[in-house]
């Protein structure tokens, strides 16, 4: 039997009624699948690093999917995203008979609603993981004051996070604005030392790997919060841990400037 779901573009997704075999070409959706049925996935990008112990045959990157590889896994459904994955490859297993269901997440509440739709498309019921992310960020507060942040995302050349970002959406919900939020670009190229005021570098640790010798010092006079790019840019069970731990790492970076912040309540 076939049934019809609509993915996050409007789509129609015809689906076989009982899903047995998903391709997931996007990290964040690879765990979600994993955590909540792992026997479900039989292919993943190269970059699908969690769970730690996922066992399951590799069709290279994000952006440059093997196409033919994922079609000798004979998926029922191959999982994708609006942003990570590019249109021709999409095309192409669509062309080939192979459902496609694209998601497109922007915001933390969009996350929420758009990991419990992409799971009933693989004919899963919402897991416990995604009841306690819900949870956690209705609990988040925002810090106070409020704080202006550059995002970096990459040097050589400096890119940094700007407009309509999941990554933007989730500072915001913990207090933290974004000082490029109105750029057109969603990641404009920058120079470190021509940016909007701000009080605050967050430096991930993905895509580009920042550390603590490697980055901060392009941001002298402001605090530096180094965090894993993991929960700062992934939708998935990450979730759950990024409302918990992302908070108290920026108030520490602040703090360490002695900049008056808290936890709104």
């Amino acid at each position: 039997m076939i049934r019809e779901v609509t993915d996050d573009e409007g789509r129609t997704v015809r689906v076989s009624a009982e899903v047995r075999r998903v391709v997931s070409l996007v990290p964040s959706l690879t765990e979600a699948v994993a955590e909540t049925r792992p026997g479900l996935l039989v292919g993943a990008t190269d970059w699908c690093t969690h769970p730690a112990d996922l066992d399951v045959p590799r069709i290279r990157g994000t952006k440059n999917p093997d196409v033919a590889a994922i079609l000798e896994l004979a998926p029922d459904l191959v999982l994708a995203n609006q942003e990570e994955n590019r249109l021709p490859d999409l095309d192409a297993l669509r062309a080939a008979g192979v459902p496609v269901y694209v998601t497109d997440i922007r915001t933390v509440d969009g996350a929420m609603g758009s990991l419990g739709r992409m799971l009933d498309a693989c004919g899963l019921p919402e897991p416990g993981w995604l009841g306690e992310a819900r949870e956690a960020w209705a609990a988040a507060t925002p810090l106070e004051p409020r704080l202006r942040a550059v995002v970096p995302i990459w040097r050589k050349p400096w890119m940094a996070v700007g407009s309509d970002t999941f990554t933007g959406a989730v500072l915001h919900r913990l207090g933290v604005d974004n000082v490029l939020a109105g750029d057109p670009e969603r990641y404009p190229k920058i120079d470190p030392k021509d940016l909007p005021e701000h009080d605050l570098a967050v430096l991930p640790d993905e895509p580009y790997l920042f550390t603590a010798r490697d980055g901060p010092e392009a941001f002298p006079d402001v605090p530096v919060a180094l965090v894993s790019g993991r929960l700062l840019t992934w939708y998935g069970p990450s979730l759950v841990e990024a409302a918990r731990v992302l908070p108290a790492a920026l108030v520490r970076s602040a703090r360490h400037r002695n900049t008056d912040v808290s936890f709104g309540g």
